[in-house]
């Protein structure tokens, strides 16, 4: 008797139930961190123009927000100062009363459950608006000073509270000096979570906007270049190498092929921030009324996880536990 081949896929897609049996990829509560903005003597809560939907938040406010952040599902959060306190260096982030202390203190003391991560860069402390200290030119950054300042920078966070500390300025050798700085101050158990793979790109212009950081010139001096995948690789496996607990690639929707090879070529979580830009797109189109804004969304966080990230910043993160939840 002959039998013919049969692959008829569709057998496992006739009910819901089924297609939920044979599902690779879930979507969770926990794997969402919610960024969220805190500016200094600000009094009311303030929505970003380009941003709809996410606001900057007064620091008194704060504990609300984490608060019901914890009770919609969400178990992270990560910080951005907007500082009325700039400076060349972005030296407020070096003190112990500075807003970044500050607001990592009151979310902490607030929701202790809460995982706390703080970002560590300089742009929204400076006055120029780049991501450390400047070199002799004014116009790129000093990589080994910027370096001194963020192990600085680390040991304060940490020191606050912080249960993790994410350097976002993509600068050579961050994560050696921050895992040196965190242990020489006894902080051996605070992870690092690395923007391994950070592309000098067009998606962060709300972000700009959401905390009050223009610049001129470029940061493609110290950003990767978007045409370079094997590049990208060798920035997350080099900081896979320095200690890094977790590996990440941002922006996300563009770049799903990095985040496919770096999760192929480590054994570290990876994970995906889903940026200003890619948000104010959706919510754009959405407002138009040319797409369904809950199942893009849902579509895109998905996309990352078949990816192989494990964890997604994403603005959309208290949208996205609710309509898990319907």
């Amino acid at each position: 008797m002959n039998i013919k081949p049969d692959f008829r896929f569709r057998r496992l897609r006739k009910s819901a139930a089924l297609r939920s049996l044979v599902r690779e990829n879930h979507l969770h509560a926990e794997d969402f961190i919610l960024p969220i903005f805190i500016e200094e003597t600000l009094t009311e809560r303030l929505e970003v123009s380009s941003m709809p939907g996410v606001y900057r938040y007064p620091e008194a406010d704060l504990p609300e927000v984490v608060n019901a952040a914890y009770s919609a599902g969400i178990r992270a959060v990560i910080l951005f100062g907007v500082s009325h306190c700039k400076d060349e260096s972005g030296l407020d982030t070096l003190e112990t009363e500075g807003l970044m202390a500050r607001m990592i203190r009151s979310a902490k003391q607030t929701c202790p459950e809460m995982v706390v991560i703080t970002d560590n860069c300089f742009c929204e402390y400076t006055t120029h608006g780049h991501c450390g200290v400047l070199d002799a030119t004014g116009e790129d950054v000093d990589n080994d000073l910027t370096l001194k300042n963020l192990a600085k920078q680390a040991a304060v966070a940490a020191q606050a509270g912080a249960d993790m500390i994410a350097p976002s300025g993509m600068m050579d050798g961050m994560i050696s000096a921050i895992r040196e700085g965190l242990d020489e101050e006894g902080f051996t158990h605070i992870p690092v979570m690395s923007y391994s793979t950070k592309f000098a790109s067009a998606f962060y212009g709300p972000f700009r906007d959401a905390v009050d950081s223009a610049f001129k010139g470029t940061r493609a001096t110290y950003q990767m270049d978007p045409a370079n995948a094997r590049e990208a690789l060798a920035e997350s496996m080099q900081d896979d190498l320095e200690g890094a607990d977790i590996l990440m690639v941002k922006p996300a929707l563009a770049y799903l092929d990095v985040v496919k090879t770096i999760s192929e070529n480590t054994h570290k979580p990876v994970a995906v921030y889903h940026v200003s830009g890619e948000y104010a797109m959706v919510k754009a189109a959405a407002n138009a009324g040319v797409i369904d804004e809950k199942s893009i969304v849902l579509e895109t966080l998905l996309s990352f996880k078949r990816a192989g990230a494990s964890l997604i910043i994403t603005y959309y993160a208290l949208d996205a536990v609710n309509w898990l939840s319907e």
